[in-house]
């Protein structure tokens, strides 16, 4: 059984499908790109597996429970959206994980807030979206998940940045756990990937290991992914 299982997943609204079948088995071990276009049913999909929406058919189980509650206490989710108070400080926040949070582990989180420059008393509203960013990053990477969810974690921040924060995510994770990175910057983050999951309008159209892309079908992922998402 994998870490994650999907069995004919779907999500609509109205009459405008989100998420159609989907079937899928993600497996501990693995950093995994949810890859598509904007609109694609990427955040959707992340959004049912934290238990931030429901489906309208199908199921998702993670370590073979329903999101909920205790999936809760085990999957840490990165949004694709600012959510952390302007007014408080990163020492706050850290106090705030800490007791909302049994697996985060504040040491991890000052040591990487330090190799950032980010001090304890700055305070969110003072810093620059891409900082933000990088807090957001570390506060959920410092938590000791066995799933983590990130979506679109490197959207907004210069490419410089992009490498700290892939550096990060690969280092911050056990090899009991998987990683799941949703984006459309695909070339920035290919090299970091061991599984691959592109989606589009809805609909699973290609899961396959890193390796065997690069290897069997002689191209990079991000090569094929111009080739399937080609306008």
């Amino acid at each position: 059984m994998g870490v994650i299982e999907c069995r004919k997943l779907s999500k609509s609204y109205g009459a405008v499908p989100a998420l159609c079948d989907v079937d899928l088995t993600l497996e501990k071990g693995q950093i995994v790109g949810l890859l598509g276009p904007n609109g694609s049913g990427k955040t959707t999909f992340i959004k049912i597996a934290t238990g931030l929406l429901t489906p309208t058919s199908g199921e998702i189980r993670i370590h073979g429970d329903l999101p909920g509650a205790e999936t809760k206490k085990i999957v840490a989710y990165l949004p694709d959206k600012e959510f952390l108070p302007e007014y408080m400080t990163v020492e706050g926040l850290m106090k705030f994980y800490r007791d909302f949070f049994d697996d985060f582990n504040e040491r991890k989180a000052v040591e990487m807030f330090k190799s950032l420059g980010i001090m304890p008393k700055m305070t969110i509203k003072s810093m620059s979206k891409g900082t933000r960013e990088k807090v957001q990053l570390v506060l959920t990477m410092s938590r000791e998940a066995q799933v983590y969810f990130l979506d679109e974690p490197i959207g907004g921040v210069d490419p410089a940045a992009r490498d700290y924060i892939l550096k990060t995510i690969i280092s911050n994770y056990s090899e009991d756990a998987v990683v799941v990175i949703s984006t459309h910057l695909i070339s920035d983050v290919e090299s970091v990937l061991d599984d691959v999951v592109f989606i589009k309008e809805g609909r699973v159209v290609l899961h396959e290991f890193a390796d065997v892309i690069r290897e069997e079908k002689d191209t990079s992922i991000d090569g094929l992914f111009r080739e399937v998402f080609r306008c």
